[in-house]
């Protein structure tokens, strides 16, 4: 039995993991920056579930800082959805086989 092959685009896979984890990136920068110290331990601790973060949260990032972490969770989230969509494609081959 010979089905027709879906395909994911990897390129546009991890454009889409990474934008997402820009996005989550700068929600958290905002969070950050608009809330007290203590509310930011309280949300980033009932993230964690249970770690304590408050003896190494800092709230005052320098903004190069800030960047590259965006850049860092772009290009680590669009090498993941690329990932995963070479993995499907590669496993979408081999069954159809």
């Amino acid at each position: 039995m010979n089905h027709q092959i879906n395909t994911i685009s990897p390129r546009w896979l991890g454009v889409a993991f990474g934008t997402t984890g820009v996005v989550f990136y700068l929600g958290c920068v905002i969070a950050m920056s608009t809330v007290s110290h203590a509310r930011a331990v309280a949300f980033a601790n009932s993230l964690l579930h249970g770690i304590d973060v408050g003896p190494i949260l800092r709230t005052n990032v320098p903004l190069g800082e800030v960047l590259l972490g965006i850049l860092s969770t772009f290009v680590l989230g669009w090498f993941a959805g690329a990932m995963i969509a070479a993995f499907y494609n590669w496993g979408a081959q081999r069954l159809s086989k």
